[in-house]
């Protein structure tokens, strides 16, 4: 399963919720489960169809996981700061669910689409040259992130560094070689890397630092980061975290477009809610859409956080909306 699991825990901390992870169910469990609210109401049938849409999060239910550079303070220079910025401010949602569905789907390397996106937005030109040395790039263990290395390993080669990717792994392990200078820079999701470190600094039981608010999110970041020596680039616009699909024809049928509109008009017993075992339990999944949206499902269908089952029973009309991560691939247009 790729890492980007960590957003249907919530605020519970990494650490904590990584453990909690591993004593949920098993994914895939057959059948469909009763909703522990009352759900009245007609609801929405699902309808199958070959293309996804996600619903937009109108009340702000997600924390802001905007991808941003993660650099150890030891090895950050002006010049790698705007080498990395320059991929930042070409980086929004839809060109990182190309990237991935050129990886992903189009079965291209990492390293080809990261040059192609390169070629594609200029991102070598122009660049202030640095005094040169070594630059190890840290990514983790799914294939965006390795993606996202790979285009701070070309711009950085153009920046004028011996750029390097070395794939690491987890979290747990890339985060403390940061920190030490063992590696130089890591492409990083604000709002769960804010609680990340926010929980090491201060404490698992510590209040979350992350927020739909982007600037809020990387105010906190920054703050846990200067404790560990961990600097920031800029931001991008580009978010994978997640989010709510349905079909193009359940939209079209029910007249939904955003996760209020589900919430209005298809809150009832006809109402499938597809996802994670935990997701009926987490501030970010199934609950979340209860608390904030006043959403209620008619049964839910346990499957997998993101991934091949829960698209597959999108499109085959199982399920009426499920769990994704809002810059898969198969969101693509066309």
């Amino acid at each position: 399963m790729r890492a980007r699991k960590r957003l249907v825990i919530g605020a519970l901390g990494a650490l904590a919720g990584a453990m909690i992870l591993t004593g949920c169910g098993e994914e895939g469990s057959s059948g469909t489960e009763a909703p522990a609210a009352d759900a009245s109401g007609a609801g929405c049938a699902p309808a199958a169809g070959s293309k996804l849409v996600v619903l937009e999060d109108d009340k702000k239910l997600q924390n802001t996981d905007n991808v941003v550079p993660a650099i150890s303070a030891k090895a950050s220079t002006p010049e790698i700061l705007a080498a990395l910025n320059k991929v930042s401010g070409a980086l929004d949602t839809t060109k990182l669910i190309a990237l991935n569905k050129a990886v992903d789907l189009d079965r291209k390397t990492p390293k080809v689409a990261a040059e192609e996106f390169v070629q594609a937005n200029s991102l070598t030109y122009g660049l202030p040259k640095g005094q040169g040395g070594k630059v190890i790039i840290g990514a983790a263990n799914f294939s965006e992130n390795q993606t996202l290395a790979e285009l701070y390993r070309i711009v950085l080669t153009a920046a004028g560094y011996q750029a390097t990717v070395q794939q690491i792994g987890n979290r747990e392990l890339y985060e403390p070689a940061l920190e030490k200078g063992e590696i130089q820079v890591v492409p990083e999701y604000a709002a769960t890397l804010a609680d990340f470190l926010n929980a090491k600094v201060n404490g698992a039981s510590a209040a979350a630092i992350s927020s739909p608010d982007l600037d809020k999110t990387m105010s906190g970041l920054k703050e846990v980061g200067q404790k560990v020596g961990i600097t920031f680039g800029r931001p991008s616009a580009a978010q994978d975290q997640n989010a709510f699909a349905v079909t193009q024809e359940f939209a079209d049928k029910y007249g939904v477009k955003t996760l209020s509109d589900l919430a209005e008009k298809c809150s009832g017993s006809a109402t499938v809610m597809g996802g994670p075992p935990e997701c009926p339990q987490r501030p970010k999944c199934q609950k979340g859409l209860e608390d904030t949206y006043a959403f209620k499902a008619g049964s839910f269908s346990s499957l997998d956080a993101g991934g091949p089952q829960t698209k597959n029973a999108l499109t085959t009309g199982a399920i009426s909306v499920g769990l994704v991560f809002s810059s898969d691939g198969a969101l693509a247009a066309g």
